[in-house]
């Protein structure tokens, strides 16, 4: 298939646009380089579990490792994650630099870490063959996955290998998977069999990705394996366990999206009517999305409308009464960030909390004085990490068809605005998503010419009919 290409992209246009950081303040590197655990002496040793990392093969920023084994009448899984709570000075320089940036920004020339990377791909990453801090979490499941027990508690880990998503499958597809996974196969679609049971509403949209090529750079729909989903069902159940942990103690701090509207819901059901999606009344959006073919170009097009079903995610804070709304309506059940501390701060304080609970502990007053400016600091740096990603994408697709104006493309159109003359189209070959003005229909696959490409504006437009 032929490549198209664009040289000289330039992201620190991006960075500068959206006032990313450059480097770290020395004085919190200083900190990280010097950050000591300040709870060896409460830590079990577990070197003894042979956890493993599964992570895209560029990450040096370990957060999490696993182990499940499977049971007569179940599972248990081990799930290391590196304690960051422990290793970064509360009020230092390291804890104000971090709640400044919220999260690691991804661009694509490289990131801007919310830790330096001293700490983040260092001396706090759970690197392989490493004794690392960590809180580990031990979940007992049923012969379904069900969840029965949980706890948290820290200890020091050693994670044996170091493995990807794409290795993973391959060795599923094998039969050679690493002996502290060999069951992540069936957990993961048994995780995701209850996920559709309980009304979670997961959208399989194309991820555009922009990758290294060369001395150019090029567009590519971001691959996506079983493995990947296997993995991510580790980590929500590991969230949901914690939510319930903050529930039940009554101080946390939750990720919440309210349940869609009936307007919504209505919407998208007229909008599958008209793609010829059969949808009885008596299933859920969650299950009939599940059940679509991922690869037609009606999915896709009711795909791309199903975001207005998520709309209203946010953060709950609460001390002492649990808040209205618990749910994360995606998730279908309450919900919490712990997993990646490394990359993203709420997590390091919820983390705390759930130690805090499983230990018969108060929470410390560092953790329960942060939990209130959570909301606001995650919040901010969500939309701002989404803004940043789009202009990179936007930048990305100017740039490589700015020669091409006036060509003809194959696409499929995602959605047309009545009235408007307008539609959002989809065009493969280059894994381009874009304005086209004309009237084409929702799904059809149609040809369509590029009239604009502005690198500055880091905007395309097409045409239709070509």
């Amino acid at each position: 298939m032929t490549r198209f290409l664009a040289h000289g992209i330039d992201f620190g246009a991006v960075r500068e646009e959206f006032n990313l950081p450059h480097g770290y303040p020395p004085e919190a590197v200083a900190e990280a380089l010097r950050a000591t655990d300040r709870c060896s002496a409460e830590r079990e040793d577990r070197t003894d579990l042979p956890l493993v990392t599964i992570d895209p093969p560029e990450s040096m920023d370990l957060d999490q490792a696993l182990h499940l084994e499977r049971t007569a009448d179940g599972f248990v899984l081990h799930y290391a994650i590196a304690d960051v709570g422990a290793v970064v000075e509360p009020g230092g320089a390291l804890e104000v630099e971090s709640r400044k940036r919220g999260q690691t920004f991804y661009l694509p020339d490289g990131k801007v870490p919310l830790h330096p990377k001293e700490l983040s791909e260092g001396s706090a990453s759970l690197l392989p063959d490493q004794i690392r801090p960590a809180a580990l979490w031990r979940i007992e499941l049923d012969e379904q996955a069900a969840p029965v027990s949980w706890t948290v508690s820290r200890a020091t880990v050693r994670s044996v290998a170091r493995l990807d998503y794409a290795g993973v499958q391959a060795d599923s597809d094998a039969g050679r998977l690493h002996p502290s996974i060999t069951s992540l196969p069936e957990f993961g679609r048994l995780r995701a069999a209850a996920a559709v049971a309980r009304g979670a509403i997961e959208l399989r949209l194309p991820e555009q990705d922009v990758v290294p090529d060369g001395e150019g750079w090029r567009i590519d729909l971001a691959p996506r394996t079983e493995a990947d989903d296997w993995n991510a069902e580790v980590s929500l159940l590991t969230g949901m366990c914690a939510a319930a942990m903050m529930i039940d103690a009554r101080i946390g701090l939750l990720r919440t999206l309210p349940p869609a509207g009936p307007d919504a819901v209505a919407a998208l059901r007229r909008t599958a009517a008209a793609l010829g999606i059969e949808w009885p009344r008596d299933v859920g959006v969650g299950e009939m999305l599940a059940g679509l073919d991922p690869n037609s170009a009606p999915t896709l097009v009711l795909m791309t409308e199903a975001p207005s079903l998520l709309r209203g995610a946010d953060y709950a804070a609460f001390d002492g009464s649990v808040p209205e709304l618990t749910v994360h309506a995606a998730i279908g059940a309450p919900y919490a960030h712990v997993t990646a501390p490394l990359r993203r701060l709420s997590d390091r304080y919820s983390t705390e909390v759930c130690l805090a609970i499983a230990s018969d502990a108060a929470v410390p007053t560092w953790v329960r004085g942060a939990l209130g400016s959570m909301p606001e600091i995650m919040g901010g740096s969500d939309t701002l990490a989404g803004k940043v990603e789009r202009a990179c994408i936007d930048l990305a697709e100017a740039t490589v068809l700015a020669d091409r104006v006036g060509d003809v493309f194959d696409a499929t159109v995602l959605r047309s605005r009545n009235g408007k003359r307008t539609a959002d189209v989809f065009v493969p070959s280059v894994s381009v998503m874009g304005k086209c003005v004309g009237d084409p229909a929702e799904g059809e696959q149609v040809k369509i010419r590029l009239v604009a490409a502005d690198v500055n504006k880091r905007s395309v437009e097409f045409s239709y009919p070509a």
